[in-house]
């Protein structure tokens, strides 16, 4: 649902805030903030938001993208790290009554905790496919934060975020590309995704210094591949792509992996009819899948 245009205010009484209030960026936290209209159109676009949605928004910042948010949404769940941009969204967002605002650091959150409150305050019951994050990243944290959410298994639906262009790229890549990668297979394991739109620098302030996309990682209820053990299967995929250079057999046999050496790794891939000398850049997130039921035998 795209809010009525009329209903906001525009980016630049947001940017004015900012000066009222001798605001100063700060590059430890990564803030860049987007104000292009158009932009937050197609995120809220993408992440399918409805009048029953809870919204969890890392990093509002000066509040430009929330407002959308909060016209959208049922709720709002705005965490933001930086306790001076309080003020500032104090009065940006002051208005509206479907906002909770946290001053916290999102990797230290309770986030199901925090869910749950919202669910309360807006009476209709907790139900995951009403609930979604929504963020512009600080990009130097972004996969921590991509990980945690995913990796945590939080009640949400969807992720539908603003990242690095290149970091989209490696989460959306397939097999054999040069983006291909661990966190590739991390993200697919448990997300369908979706590259929904590039973004110039020019769209924040201040501009990054790299291009940017908006991703939307549509969680799985059930992973897409079924494996014995899950955490060798990411051990392998680590080694495997630790040194790109490497066949997956030597990354995987110099990883000290218990019981695994590198004859066994090339047993199983010729088992699995793969040639004992392939990179782990050549295999899909079910064949690492076999290989780790494979070599999970008699461990």
């Amino acid at each position: 649902m795209i809010p009525d245009e009329e209903k906001l205010s525009n980016p630049q009484v947001t940017i004015a805030a900012i000066k009222k209030y001798n605001f100063s960026f700060q590059k430890k936290f990564g803030q860049n903030f987007l104000i292009d209209d158009h932009v937050i159109k197609k995120i809220i676009s993408a992440a399918e938001i409805t009048k029953d949605d809870i919204i969890l928004e890392i990093g509002p910042g000066i509040g430009t993208m929330t407002q959308y948010l909060l016209e959208s949404a049922g709720h709002v769940i705005a965490v933001e790290v930086d306790d001076k941009l309080l003020p500032i969204l104090a009065e940006t967002l002051g208005s509206y009554d479907n906002l909770t605002v946290v001053n916290e650091d999102i990797l230290k959150c309770d986030i199901a905790g925090l869910i749950s409150e919202a669910s309360a305050k807006t009476g209709k019951g907790l139900k995951e496919e009403n609930v979604k994050v929504v963020a512009n990243l600080p990009y130097y944290i972004t996969t921590p934060i991509i990980m945690g959410l995913l990796e945590g298994h939080i009640p949400a639906a969807s992720i539908t975020v603003m990242v690095q262009k290149e970091v989209a790229e490696r989460m959306n890549a397939a097999p054999g590309g040069k983006d291909y990668g661990a966190l590739s297979l991390a993200v697919q394991y448990y997300s369908e995704t979706y590259l929904a739109a590039n973004v110039p620098p020019n769209c924040f302030i201040p501009r990054p210094g790299v291009g940017s996309a908006v991703i939307r990682l549509r969680r799985y209820q059930d992973p897409p591949v079924k494996v014995k053990d899950e955490k060798l299967m990411f051990r392998l995929i680590r080694a495997s792509f630790e040194q790109r250079r490497k066949t997956l057999m030597n990354g995987i046999g110099n990883a000290s992996i218990d019981g695994i050496t590198k004859e066994r790794v090339k047993d199983a891939l010729i088992s699995m009819g793969l040639d004992e000398n392939i990179r782990g850049e050549r295999l899909s997130l079910g064949e690492f899948a076999r290989l780790a039921d494979i070599l999970s035998e008699d461990r």
